[in-house]
C-alpha cells in the first residue's frame, strides 16, 4: 500500500515511492487447476492480478483476487441484464427491479409473509387492471391495499444488517446490459455477508412497490433537468435509431413509470436473475480456498435455469449526417458520434488507439491543437463500447464569440489529420504505454480491479483477452490505423447541438398521491434475529515497523531522503508540498494555470507535452487554499528523465503574452459558463457563501480588468521563486 512521507526540501527532489515487479507481458495461456477443496478454477499465465475464476455447478461465475492493502473486500454481484431487455411496453423495468431487491424476501423485511403475500398479489392484479383501464378508482384501491400491506413490512432490514457488518458503498446501478450490486465489507464479515446476499437474490418480493415509485419518479425528473444527460440521450438516439441502446433509456418513459407491471418485473427477475446469468466478484483480503467454499455453501444453492436472451435489432450503416438539437439553461456545446462495432471487434482496438491519439489529456491532437492553443474553450474525445455496438464521440465547447459550427469544423479537422497520418510515428507506442499506466493503477485498487472483472463478465470477455488487449494494440501499425480511419470516418456521424434556451419537450412525472404508510421500525424478522446472533472472527491488527519499512538515503546536497518501496509494480510517485497556497498569494493559482501554456528555450509548450508523454510521465503543479503541490509520477525507468524535464520547465519557463491573453479569455468564459451550471452555483457558490459569508473565497478573485492588467512575467517569476521556499516537516 502506498504511503506518503514529507521532508524539508528545496525544489530538486522531495519524496519518492519506488516501485518494482510490475506486470509481465508474454503468454496469457489459460490454466485449469484445483484447490484444496477440489474446486476447479481458471488462472491466466502472467496475470498480474492473480485472478482465480471459478464456475459453480449452478453456473455462477466467481471472480476472486487478493489485495491485502486493507482488511476489506470489495464485492460486486453482477447480473447480465439491463435496460436492453426491458419489454417495449415496460421500459425502466430493470432499473425499478434494482430498487426492489433492497426491500427483502419472504424471510427478510416481513413480520408475516403469509398474510403479506396475499395482499401483494392483489396489488399486482390491480396494477394490471390499471395498466389497461387507467382509472383513478383503481389507483385509489392500489393505494388502499398497499397501506394495509405495509403494516407487515419491517423497515430497512437489509440495510440494517449490511450496515451492522460495517459495509460501505452499499448501492447498485443499472445500465443497458448490466445490473450490479455494490458493497465493500470488512474481511472478517464475509461469511455473514454471503448468507445475507445469497438470501437477497433467492426470491423477489415486491414489497412497498407503491411507495418506491416516489424514488423512481424523482430520479426520472432529475434526469429531465440534466442537460448533459439529454445530450447523451439525443446522441444515442441518433446513432442507434432501431437498437435499444438508442431507443430505450434505462430510466424509462414517463408513461411506463406511471403504469408499471409487477408481473413484468417478476418475469424479468425469474428470467435473468439466475446464477448462470450472474457473477460474484470478491477482491481484497481473502483466502481463496476458504472463500470459494463459503460462496458455494450460500450462492451455490441458487437454482440454475434455462436462459435465452431476446434477439435485438441490427442497425443499418449510417448514411449522411444526422443533426439534433437540445435546449437547456447550461452553456452551449456540441457532441458528435460515429458508430462502431461492439466489444471484441476490430473496430474497438482501432478506435481505442485513435481516441487516445486525438485526446489523451496531454499530447493528443485535440489537446495540443485546440485546447492548449485555446482555439476552443474545451474539447475532447471518448469511447463507449457495449456488446453489440460502440462509438467514438467528441464533446467541444466554444470560446467567447465562437459559433458551434466553427467548433465542429475544428474538431473534424483533427479527425482529418488522423486520416492523413499527421501524427508522430511514436504516438501508438506512447498511447499503449499510457493505457498500460492506467491499467496498472487500476490493478492497485481493489474496487477498480473488481470493476474490471465484472465488466469482463458482462461483456462476455475472457480475462486472457483483457490482459492481451494492449499487446494487440501495440501490433497495429500507423499505416493500418490510417487506412482504418479513412474507411471509418466520413459523413456518417450524428451531431447534437446543445443550445441555450427553454426545453419545451421536458415531461415531468408528478408524484402519486400516496397515503403515508406506518412501517414497523422496531420489529425483527426471524432471519434478522438469527443473523445478528452469528459471530465473526475479530480482525487481527497488522503493525508496521516504521524503521524497517521507511528507508533513507543521503543526497549529494546533504538532504536525507526517506522513501518506501512498493514492490507491486513499476510506477513511482514524487510530491513536493509547500505550505503556502492561494490564501497566501492570490496570484499563485493563476501562475500555476499559466504554466500549462508555456515553453522554454529548448522546447515549445507543445514539444514539452510530447516529451513528457513519450516518457510515460505525468507532471503538474497545483494550488490549494494553504498549500502548493509539485508532483510527478509514471514509469520508474523514466523517473530521472522526467525530473530533469520538470526542473527544466520550472526553471526556464518563458513568458508568452499571447498565451496569457488566451488563458485569461478562457478563465472569463469558464466563469460565464459556470453561472449556468446548477451544481456549480450550489456546490461552489452558495455553499462557500453559507460557510464564510462576506469572506467567501469566491469574492476574492480577480476581476476581468484586473486579470487583463497583470503582467504575465510576474506569474512566471512566482513559479521560479518556488524553489526558495521550504517545507514544514509533516
Amino acid at each position: 500500500m502506498k504511503k506518503s512521507l514529507f521532508i524539508f526540501y528545496s525544489l530538486s527532489i522531495l519524496f519518492l515511492i519506488g516501485c518494482k515487479n510490475g506486470p509481465q507481458s508474454g503468454s496469457y495461456a489459460v490454466q485449469q487447476q484445483k484447490d484444496a477443496n477440489g474446486y476447479t478454477y481458471e488462472t491466466v499465465e502472467n496475470d498480474p492480478t492473480g485472478l482465480r475464476l471459478y464456475t459453480l455447478d449452478n453456473g455462477l461465475k466467481v471472480y476472486l483476487s487478493q489485495n491485502n492493502d486493507e482488511p476489506r473486500i470489495q464485492t460486486y454481484v453482477a447480473v447480465h441484464a439491463g435496460s436492453n431487455y426491458d419489454p417495449k411496453e415496460s421500459t425502466g423495468l430493470a432499473h425499478y427491479l434494482e430498487h426492489m431487491l433492497f426491500k427483502g424476501t419472504d424471510e427478510i423485511g416481513t413480520s408475516d409473509y403469509d398474510k403479506e403475500k396475499v395482499l401483494i398479489a392483489q396489488i399486482s392484479d390491480l396494477y394490471e387492471q390499471h395498466r389497461s383501464e387507467r382509472k383513478e378508482q383503481i389507483y385509489r384501491k392500489i393505494d388502499s391495499i398497499s397501506y394495509i400491506a405495509s403494516g407487515y413490512a419491517i423497515a430497512s432490514e437489509y440495510n440494517k444488517m449490511v450496515g451492522s457488518l460495517g459495509a460501505t458503498g452499499t448501492n447498485a446501478h443499472t445500465s443497458a446490459e448490466e445490473t450490479v450490486y455494490h458493497n465493500k465489507i470488512p474481511a472478517n464479515e464475509l461469511d455473514k455477508f454471503l448468507k445475507l446476499e445469497s438470501e437477497k437474490f433467492s426470491q423477489l418480493v415486491l414489497r412497498l412497490f407503491h411507495t418506491e415509485l416516489e424514488s423512481v419518479y424523482e430520479e426520472y425528473n432529475t434526469v429531465q433537468d440534466s442537460d448533459p444527460r439529454k445530450v447523451f440521450y439525443a446522441l444515442m438516439e441518433g446513432i442507434y435509431p432501431t437498437h435499444p441502446y438508442g431507443q430505450q433509456t434505462t430510466i424509462g418513459t414517463s408513461q411506463h413509470l406511471k403504469n408499471p407491471s409487477m408481473e413484468d418485473i417478476n418475469a424479468f427477475f425469474d428470467t435473468y436473475y439466475v446464477p448462470n446469468n450472474m457473477a460474484l466478484v470478491l477482491v481484497g483480503d481473502l483466502e481463496f480456498d476458504k472463500t470459494i467454499k463459503m460462496v458455494d455453501e450460500t450462492f451455490g444453492k441458487l437454482k440454475k435455469k434455462d436462459l435465452e436472451y431476446p434477439v435485438l435489432p441490427k442497425e443499418e450503416p449510417l448514411k449522411g449526417i444526422v443533426v439534433k438539437e437540445v435546449y437547456g439553461p447550461t452553456s452551449e456545446n456540441i457532441s458528435m458520434g460515429f458508430r462502431a462495432e461492439g466489444i471484441g471487434s476490430k473496430d474497438e482496438k482501432y478506435i481505442r488507439l485513435i481516441d487516445m491519439i486525438l485526446a489523451n489529456s496531454s499530447a493528443g491532437l485535440i489537446d495540443l491543437n485546440l485546447n492548449q492553443k485555446k482555439l476552443v474553450q474545451s474539447a475532447t474525445s471518448w469511447t463507449y463500447f457495449l456488446n453489440d455496438y460502440g462509438m467514438i464521440a467528441f464533446d467541444a465547447s466554444p470560446k467567447e464569440g465562437q459559433s458551434l459550427d466553427e467548433v465542429k469544423d475544428l474538431v473534424l479537422l483533427q479527425i482529418e489529420k488522423v486520416k492523413k497520418g499527421e501524427f508522430d510515428d511514436w504516438m501508438i507506442d506512447a498511447v499503449v504505454n499510457d493505457l498500460k499506466l492506467s491499467q496498472i493503477r487500476q490493478y492497485e485498487s481493489s474496487t477498480a480491479l473488481a470493476g474490471m472483472y465484472y465488466d469482463a463478465f458482462i461483456h462476455d470477455e475472457q480475462w486472457k483477452d483483457e490482459l492481451q488487449f494492449l499487446e494487440d494494440l501495440r501490433k497495429i501499425s500507423k499505416e493500418e490505423l490510417v487506412a482504418f480511419a479513412n474507411t471509418f470516418f466520413g459523413d456518417n456521424y450524428v451531431i447534437v447541438y446543445k443550445r441555450q434556451g427553454i426545453d419545451k419537450n421536458i415531461v415531468k412525472v408528478k408524484n402519486p398521491e400516496i397515503t403515508p404508510i406506518q412501517l414497523d421500525r422496531e420489529g425483527q424478522s426471524d432471519f434478522f434475529v438469527e443473523f445478528n446472533a452469528l459471530e465473526s472472527e475479530e480482525l487481527q491488527p497488522v503493525f508496521v515497523d516504521y524503521k524497517k519499512e521507511i528507508q533513507t538515503a543521503n543526497l549529494n546536497s546533504g538532504i536525507e531522503l526517506s522513501y518506501i518501496e512498493n514492490k507491486k509494480n513499476d510506477l513511482f510517485n514524487l510530491n513536493v508540498i509547500f505550505d503556502m497556497g492561494q490564501d497566501n498569494d492570490k496570484k499563485l493559482a493563476l501562475a500555476v494555470g499559466y504554466l500549462d501554456y508555456l515553453g522554454t528555450d529548448n522546447y515549445s509548450a507543445e514539444a514539452l507535452a510530447k516529451e513528457f508523454y513519450k516518457l510515460g510521465v505525468d507532471h503538474g503543479v497545483s494550488v490549494g487554499n494553504d498549500r502548493c503541490y509539485v508532483s510527478i509520477s509514471g514509469l520508474q525507468e523514466n523517473m530521472g528523465k522526467g525530473l530533469e524535464l520538470l526542473e527544466h520547465l520550472l526553471a526556464d519557463a518563458k513568458v508568452d503574452q499571447e498565451a496569457y491573453d488566451k488563458y485569461v479569455a478562457s478563465i472569463l468564459k469558464s466563469r460565464m459558463d459556470g453561472k449556468t451550471q446548477k451544481n456549480n452555483i450550489l456546490g461552489n457558490g452558495l455553499l462557500s457563501y453559507a460557510q464564510y459569508g462576506e469572506n467567501s473565497r469566491l469574492r476574492e478573485i480577480y476581476t476581468a480588468d484586473e486579470l487583463k492588467a497583470i503582467d504575465p512575467s510576474e506569474l512566471v517569476a512566482i513559479i521560479k521563486d518556488l524553489e526558495n521556499f521550504k517545507l514544514n516537516f509533516l
